[in-house]
């Protein structure tokens, strides 16, 4: 039961983080590369849409578990410790989530990029046959 209630607060300290990465993407103190990390992590975690769909088995939750919390721990050390305190103490303050159109349609593009590449690819095979 202690194992759980750690994963659970390790859970919302995640969610937060994320919100205060939005949050620090917008921020007028946080350098430019910061931002550009922190932005990419946020609109990422927070796309409806993930790289790697869940239902594909073991590498559809790796986004998840493991590149996710990577990602921010990344955007992180590049946001300055007393900003990133600030923007914490905000994101923890704010009663709604925000969802990231931009994040969406990137992990669209990507998967239409996909797509396309191996319909080319199949077709390409098919001509030469």
């Amino acid at each position: 039961m202690h194992l759980i209630s750690k994963l659970k607060v390790w859970a919302k300290s995640l969610k937060r983080d994320i919100v205060a990465l939005w949050l620090a993407a917008r921020d007028p103190r946080v350098p430019w590369p910061a931002k550009a990390v922190a932005g990419a992590v946020a609109a990422y975690a927070l796309s409806p849409v993930d790289l790697i769909p869940d239902f594909i088995p073991v590498l559809g939750y790796l986004d998840d578990l493991v590149i996710v919390p990577l990602g921010i721990m990344l955007a992180i050390r590049l946001v300055p410790a007393d900003v990133m305190e600030d923007l914490r103490t905000r994101a923890a303050a704010r009663l709604d989530r925000p969802s990231s159109r931009l994040g969406l349609i990137f992990i669209l593009a990507l998967w239409a990029c996909c797509i396309i590449f191996v319909v080319t690819a199949l077709s390409g095979r098919m001509v030469s046959k």
